[in-house]
This record gives structure tokens, C-alpha cells and sequence, in this order.
């Protein structure tokens, strides 16, 4: 897929700031663009991004003026966050016209492999086991009946696949993880762009999961592919039953996540976290390493000093927390 400027500004009714004719192949987010990327940028808290992008182009609200040189092209639009929904829709529409047609699959006994997949030498694979085209499955892995995975997967050697997990096409799984039952990794991230009669529109989320080796995952713990770019949990990552990874969301190294948590879109969290049972992550803010969140405990905004222990909604120091308690709970019987 290769697109100009122009051709984009052309379908959403927008004009070019810069040089029209600059070649788009892909879009990806505004702190990770490159050349031949197209970003886009609606939220202020990303202005920053906007004057050391790499993209190509980049969609703007009519409104937006740079307060620096920007070497990208820029297409403003009316709605930024609307025009990117109709975009990434656009996108998706050229790869499947250009995806070529015909996988048949082939049945062997009580399986279904697509064409061009690859299993490694020692996979087992268990009754009604689905695989997608393009394909590849590594050395020694236990895939369980009644798991499906689409297309153009790919997972690493003796990784572990429990009966009904689900993995979507274009998601990248390490080696030696465990996914346990009815997990589903690569569902849509929660994307919708508001419209001015009141109802909303699916933002197409043309990103994928990333999971690095020696990650666990429970069951029926859900992690969302990304809009643009990659949902990432990084090596040793632990995440129990019914946790909700966000898209776009970065969970650091050997961080583990207790039952019924959950963060929330473009959250970062650092390595070696540890979080108690039913805690969030507010989106879009970044925790920092060995933070320690205690059960029920909300985080609703940067934590930036590393090896903190919080507790509460919102989350502060658990200290300050109980010191406060204490106090609450003194007014009351005042009363």
C-alpha cells in the first residue's frame, strides 16, 4: 500500500502543509513515527511530538499551529480524531483488496491448518484446533482442543495454549508463554470517535499484540490490539485471570498484575511492578518501575519516582494513606 499526501488530504476533504506529493505506506503513532508513517495528533498533551516526528505526514485539526518548524507534511482536517477513523477504515479497505484470495484450507484428521503455515518439529496439536493462513508455530508447543488462531500469527518454541484461548490475526506471541483457557489476545481496543450528531463511529484498530517470552496469561483475561502500532507486554510478564490490557497499552518487564485489574489505553507501566487484586491504570500515563499498588487502588496519574508502595482511589503513598484513614474514620465518630 502506498499512498501521497495529497491522495489522503483528497479523501478527507483536507489540504496539505508542505509537500503534497511525500509517500505514505503505513500509520503508526506520533511518538513512534517514521519515515513513509502518517501520525495523528488531537490531544495537546502530544504537542511535543508533532516538531521531532520522523512521519511523513501527519493529520491536524484546521485549528493547529505550529509554534516550530515541522518537517513532516501536515494535512488539516476539521476533526482530526474523526478523520483518523475514516483513514485507518480507508487503509484496511487497500490491504484487503491488495491480500490475495484463496486460502482453502487443508483438514488434517480433526484439525484446520491454513496455507503457508509452518509448525515446528514436537507441536502437538489437540482436536479442533484451528490455524490460520501464514502461520508460524515454533518447536515443542501444546496447543489444547478448540483454540483458534488466525492469520499471520506467530509464536515462539514450547509455548503453551490452553483450550479455547483465542489470538488474532497479525499478533506476535514469545516462546515459553502460557495462555490459559478462553484468554483472547487481539481483540478490537475500545476506539470510537465521537460525531457531532451524537453517536459513534468505530476507529479501525489496524495494530496487533505484541507478547514477549516467558509471559503467562489467565483466563479470560482479554489484551487489546493496538490502534496504531503494538499492545506490548514485555518479558516475564504475569497477568492473572480476568485482567483487561488496553490497547496500546506497554506492561514492562516482569510485571505482574493480580485478578480483575486492568489498564486503560496508552498506558505505560514500568518493570517490576506488582499490582493487587481489581487495580487500575487510568490511560495515558506512565508508572514507574518496582511500583507496588495495593488491592482496589486506582492510579490516576503519572507516578514518576520509582519503588513506591500506593494505595487507594486515586492511589498516593500507602503511608499518607492510612495516616489519612485514620483521620477519617476519627471525624466520623466526633460526629
Amino acid at each position: 500500500m502506498e499512498v501521497t499526501a495529497r491522495e489522503i488530504a483528497r479523501r478527507l476533504n483536507g489540504e496539505t502543509v508542505g509537500d503534497p506529493d511525500v509517500k505514505v505506506t503505513s500509520a503508526a503513532r506520533i511518538e513512534y513515527g517514521k519515515p513513509g508513517d502518517i501520525c495523528f495528533f488531537a490531544n495537546p498533551k502530544y504537542e511535543r511530538y508533532v516538531y521531532c516526528s520522523k512521519a511523513s505526514a501527519i493529520l491536524v485539526n484546521r485549528s493547529f499551529e505550529p509554534a516550530q518548524p515541522i518537517s513532516a507534511t501536515l494535512i488539516k482536517v476539521d476533526d482530526a480524531y474523526q478523520a483518523v477513523a475514516e483513514l485507518l477504515s480507508w487503509f484496511q479497505s487497500l490491504k484487503k483488496n491488495r491480500r490475495k484470495r484463496g486460502f482453502m484450507s487443508r483438514i488434517f484428521g480433526r484439525h484446520r491448518i491454513g496455507r503457508r503455515t509452518r509448525i515446528g518439529k514436537g507441536t502437538w496439536l489437540g482436536d479442533y484446533v484451528t490455524i490460520g493462513a501464514g502461520c508460524t508455530i515454533g518447536r515443542g508447543c501444546t496447543i489444547y482442543p478448540n483454540v483458534s488462531i488466525a492469520d499471520n500469527v506467530t509464536i515462539g518454541d514450547d509455548t503453551v495454549l490452553y483450550s479455547g484461548a483465542r489470538v488474532y490475526s497479525d499478533c506476535i506471541i514469545g516462546s515459553r508463554c502460557i495462555l490459559h483457557s478462553n484468554c483472547v489476545i487481539g481483540s478490537d481496543g475500545f476506539g470510537f470517535a465521537p460525531q457531532d450528531d451524537g453517536s459513534y463511529k468505530k476507529i479501525p484498530q489496524t495494530g496487533n499484540v505484541v507478547i514477549e517470552d516467558d509471559v503467562e496469561i489467565g483466563a479470560c483475561t482479554t489484551v487489546d490490539r493496538a490502534t496504531m502500532g503494538s499492545t506490548i507486554l514485555r518479558t516475564g510478564v504475569k497477568l492473572d485471570n480476568l485482567c483487561q490490557i488496553a490497547h496500546n497499552v506497554e506492561v514492562g518487564a516482569h510485571t505482574v498484575m493480580a485478578a480483575e485489574s486492568g489498564a486503560a489505553g496508552s498506558a505505560k507501566i514500568g518493570k517490576y511492578c506488582t499490582f493487587g487484586g481489581k487495580t487500575m491504570v487510568v490511560g495515558h500515563i506512565s508508572v514507574a518501575d518496582h511500583t507496588t499498588l495495593a488491592a482496589d487502588s486506582v492510579i490516576t496519574k503519572t507516578i514518576r519516582k520509582s519503588g513506591q508502595t500506593l494505595m487507594g482511589y486515586p492511589a498516593m503513598d500507602a503511608d499518607l494513606y492510612k495516616k489519612a484513614l485514620i483521620k477519617f474514620r476519627q471525624s466520623g465518630q466526633e460526629e
